[in-house]
């Protein structure tokens, strides 16, 4: 089976859905690769690189709908692109299909099968198709490039002989792919970066990619992300009032502005309002990834840069993937072959459609001429952050009466061990002569010291103890010294090889001792 890509009809969409380095993974599965000639050439790729790995070149569009029996598209398909569609044909593309219900129609009633790459379940085993937050990603990195490309100062601090150069604050709005995508890009930078998300749980990661997350004096109990697919819940307007409270704080300190945050089928929610723009400095940037959805600035005009009275610069482009046309198309190109290869379970050019599967049913929106629009909730859930709960504290009474048990407890095992001990010796007294009683007496008592001695070590200083108490007790060297001067030149020998292998190991033990030692000091 062929699959192919034609040229985007979309006006200034410069991705594609197939690379070469992908086009050459698709042949693997055992399929035939064709594109329409120049579909790649905005991102990069033109077509002498799609011949060398094997693709065919088709001539007009209405050839390649026509050969290819699977078509991989970035956008939406027009109107005169859908009526190509048969019965025998599945399309591969972003769809939109809550936005889009008569061109989902309109494909259904051409029997063709629709994988909407925007539909991609949010689950472990799917994250290699998830288009979404791959262009989320390139979205949140060219979002902090195009903010610096208009703000007219560094994102790092600077002390120059010419004088000192504050860092630039950069708040971003929506800690999820894109979000996180932009705050790693602003540190990386250089300026001082603060993050907001309605999801308490994002906290941890914001801060470990080095900015401060921004809490609110607010108790509320949010919905985990893993319950919404991923996404952020509606918040209860109490929230949302602290939450504009919290920005408009922060709006007169803040250089540069991101806001992300989406909910899906609904329109942006508004978290930078005209009051908390006019409060900015001159010079400051907002750049609003929201703003195909109406934006979360409203006074963000799509696909436009604007400049207000008091010098704020508004960036409201649609189209930041399309900036980073061969990156993107990269990754895009990638999710799709994923997205096949799991289509292809035996490798041999043959897709099956398992209706079954959560990915390929999450993601297919027209299926036999059938509306498969919205899917069932995935069986595998997303994996929710589990809530650690606050220890219980305990009172003072409590305390005590934990001590005591404690006290109770180590006292009877004591006792225990010590009846149990002194009985054993009783016994073996009763039966064994009075020499030998002398030595085992002994022999306990070492045993006993120096059983309490290393339990009241620390682990870490384990091996510098016993290395000590190895060097110490190699009393055998006594016993070697007084039989050097045997008259015999057998026990001579052997005692000179017992004081040597006693001199090691004592010199050894102490030498061990002072160097594991060392690892505990300051340098």
């Amino acid at each position: 089976m062929k699959i192919g890509t034609p040229k985007e009809v979309f006006d200034g969409e410069n991705r594609v859905a197939m690379t070469p380095d992908s086009a050459l993974q698709l042949q693997k599965l055992g399929y035939d690769c064709v594109i329409e000639t120049g579909a790649g050439l905005a991102a990069g790729f033109s077509d002498a690189t799609y011949e060398a790995a094997g693709v065919k070149i088709a001539a007009t569009a209405e050839t390649l709908w026509q050969e290819a029996n699977i078509i991989a598209k970035v956008r939406p398909p027009s109107d005169a692109e859908a009526e190509r569609l048969t019965a025998d044909k599945t399309l591969i593309s972003f769809f939109y299909p809550a936005s889009n219900k008569e061109l989902m129609d309109l494909c259904a009633s051409k029997g063709a099968s629709v994988i909407a790459m925007d539909m991609v379940p949010r689950i472990s085993r799917a994250q290699k198709m998830d288009a979404l937050s791959s262009m989320a990603n390139i979205a949140g990195y060219r979002a902090v490039i195009e903010a610096g490309n208009n703000f007219g100062r560094f994102f790092t601090g600077q002390i120059t002989a010419a004088g000192k150069v504050p860092p630039a604050k950069v708040l971003v709005v929506g800690a999820g792919v894109a979000g996180l995508a932009a705050i790693g890009t602003s540190t990386s930078l250089g300026a001082i970066t603060y993050a907001f998300d309605v999801r308490p749980e994002v906290a941890e990661q914001v801060e470990s990619m080095g900015a401060e997350f921004v809490y609110l004096d607010f108790e509320e109990e949010q919905q985990d992300g893993a319950a919404t697919g991923g996404y952020a819940a509606v918040s209860s307007p109490e929230f949302a009032a602290a939450q504009l409270a919290k920005f408009r704080e922060l709006a007169p300190d803040i250089d540069i502005v991101i806001t992300t945050a989406l909910i899906p089928n609904r329109e942006a929610p508004e978290l930078w309002t005209e009051d908390m723009v006019k409060a900015m400095k001159p010079g400051s940037v907002i750049v609003d990834l929201a703003a195909e959805r109406g934006g979360n600035c409203k006074m963000t005009v799509p696909d436009e840069k604007i400049v207000t009275d008091n010098g704020v610069t508004i960036i409201g482009y649609t189209d930041f993937p399309s900036r980073m046309a061969t990156q993107s198309s990269t990754l895009y190109a990638t999710n799709i072959r994923h997205m096949m290869t799991d289509l292809t379970p035996e490798k041999d050019g043959n897709p099956v459609h398992n209706m079954e599967d959560d990915v390929i049913r999450g993601a297919t929106i027209a299926h036999a001429s059938e509306v498969t629009f919205p899917p069932p909730p995935p069986k595998v859930q997303a994996i929710a952050a589990q809530k650690k709960e606050k220890p219980k504290e305990l009172t003072a009474e409590e305390k005590r009466a934990n001590e005591v048990a404690a006290f109770r407890t180590q006292t009877k095992q004591q006792v225990t061990l010590l009846a149990v001990g002194g009985a054993l010796v009783l016994g073996v007294g009763l039966i064994a002569p009075a020499s030998f009683m002398q030595h085992f007496i002994v022999f306990v008592l070492a045993v006993f010291v120096g059983f309490q001695v290393i339990w009241g070590v620390a682990h870490s200083l384990h091996t510098p103890l016993m290395a000590v108490t190895n060097a110490i007790s190699s009393i055998i060297i006594l016993g070697a010294l007084m039989q050097i001067g045997s008259g015999s030149f057998l026990v001579i020998l052997l005692a000179a090889l017992s004081v040597f292998m006693a001199g090691i190991n004592i010199f050894g033990g102490f030498l061990v001792t002072r160097r594991m030692l060392a690892m505990f000091q300051k340098s």
